[in-house]
């Protein structure tokens, strides 16, 4: 084995330079730590820093389910054209015609074209698939409006607009299409569908807060027709990115043996009670219009509407963003309750001061009931109607509105003709207590479980 050389082994070597003796010691050296130091201590793995908490809303959360933001771009698109087709034809019917009571017949019959049509769209929706249904309903209704647009642009017979505008009876209910989604998306997690449906009914209340505005614009700004084209063209695209979205989809249910909603057990009660919310809506359109024109400024009563659906708007977000407590079968009464109270600020805001700008702050606190009640109705609504039937079910709670919106119209403009604008507050406060009325008789049917 070879040896480790010794210290021997290289003796040092003497030499003379000059006048200098140099020493040169070849032996091995060992280097020695200075005593003062201390032998370095391991360093310990860094800890790992822990990724700084985001706070999420709810609404944050729903979003980050994959097709969601999608879908509801083109929902929003598709929807917002639903505030504006009515108030453009109204534009374009009376300015061409100078009638407004043909506008108002034109715009009736569609309304009730719509409520035979639309459930029967719904259920075939339902059948065969929102893409397969929704796209070419919305092209033949697109086509109704178009119809309708050069009737009026060509002076045709006054009967060709009421034909015209009944076809655009097919289109569908974007927004039920929507809660469809979300219902099948969050069908294990009855918080974020609460959620979902606040954020719809928030989205229903933006909507027909602008449509009329951008109606009102376009019309006045271009050309009568200008508004149904946009509303049109809108529609249309909404629809086919609505539909585009696949993966999000309810599956269709062709042969379902579940019964047709209207015989589910407590649905015609509550279709009963979106008759009665459908009235408050109608009424405090008409009321609130022939207040302004009373105290001269008509021009007004668009701005003081939306204001009510403005305060409805902040309630519907504010109320998804807080977890429901209860069963809805017991949240509706007392939604409805306050909704009932509120709504008598308008008629003591109208008949203690007479003041539009008072009445515009009444009904902007008035409409913060009216979210969280449409909310909780459309929550029951998923509730009892039957499997595999879902856009019909929510398709006939539009429907009962609408109706009862033609109701409140109607009753509005009468108490304004023979009494007065201000007494004309009343009929929304007896039709929110109406409807409180049936939803407390129906609160036991409503508690039974749904079947499946």
């Amino acid at each position: 084995m070879p040896q480790q050389p010794s210290e021997h082994a290289f003796p040092p070597l003497f030499t003379a330079t000059g006048d200098s003796l140099v020493i040169a010691d070849f032996r091995p050296r060992r280097q020695k730590a200075p005593r003062h130091q201390k032998a370095p201590r391991p360093q310990k793995a860094p800890r790992r820093q822990k990724p700084p908490h985001r706070r999420t809303t709810p609404y944050h959360r729903l979003f980050t389910i994959p097709g969601t933001r999608a879908f509801t771009v083109g929902n929003l698109l598709a929807r917002l054209p639903m505030g504006m087709f009515s108030v453009s034809a109204v534009i374009m019917i009376a300015g061409s015609r100078g009638s407004y009571a043909l506008a108002g017949a034109v715009t009736a019959t569609g309304l009730a074209a719509t409520a035979l049509v639309a459930p029967w769209t719904a259920r075939l929706v339902d059948r065969h698939g929102q893409a397969r249904i929704a796209v070419p309903a919305t092209a033949f209704a697109l086509l109704g409006s178009v119809a309708l647009l050069l009737c009026v642009r060509f002076g045709a017979p006054d009967w060709t607009l009421f034909a015209a505008y009944a076809a655009t009876a097919t289109t569908p209910n974007t927004g039920g299409m929507s809660r469809a989604r979300w219902a099948h998306l969050l069908r294990d997690d009855p918080a974020a569908a609460h959620t979902a449906n606040s954020f719809e009914q928030a989205a229903d209340e933006l909507c027909f807060m602008l449509g009329p505005v951008c109606a009102a614009f376009l019309c006045g700004t271009f050309f009568p027709e200008a508004g149904t084209l946009v509303a049109g063209v809108l529609m249309m695209t909404g629809v086919l990115i609505f539909a585009a979205q696949r993966s999000t989809e309810p599956p269709p249910q062709p042969r379902t043996p579940s019964k047709s909603p209207l015989l589910a057990a407590g649905m015609p009660s509550l279709l009963l009670c979106f008759l009665a919310t459908g009235a408050v809506f109608g009424s405090m359109e008409v009321v609130t219009i022939a207040f302004a024109d009373a105290q001269g400024h008509r021009s007004a009563a668009g701005a003081v509407l939306a204001l009510q659906a403005a305060g409805s708007c902040v309630a519907g977000l504010l109320y998804g963003a807080r977890k429901p407590t209860g069963p809805a079968e017991r949240r509706h009464p007392s939604c409805l309750a306050a909704m009932t109270a509120l709504l008598t600020l308008p008629l003591l805001a109208a008949s203690l001061t007479g003041s539009l700008p008072v009445l515009a702050g009444a009904l902007l606190l008035a409409g913060a009931a009216t979210a969280p009640t449409m909310v909780t109705g459309m929550t029951l609504v998923q509730q009892r109607t039957p499997e595999g039937r879902l856009n019909e079910g929510m398709t006939l709670a539009v429907t009962g509105l609408l109706g009862g919106i033609a109701c409140g119209s109607a009753t509005g403009g009468w108490m304004v003709e023979h009494i007065s604008a201000t007494a004309g507050y009343a009929v929304p406060v007896a039709a929110a207590g109406s409807a409180l009325a049936i939803s407390l008789t129906i609160r036991p049917t409503l508690s039974r479980p749904r079947a499946r």
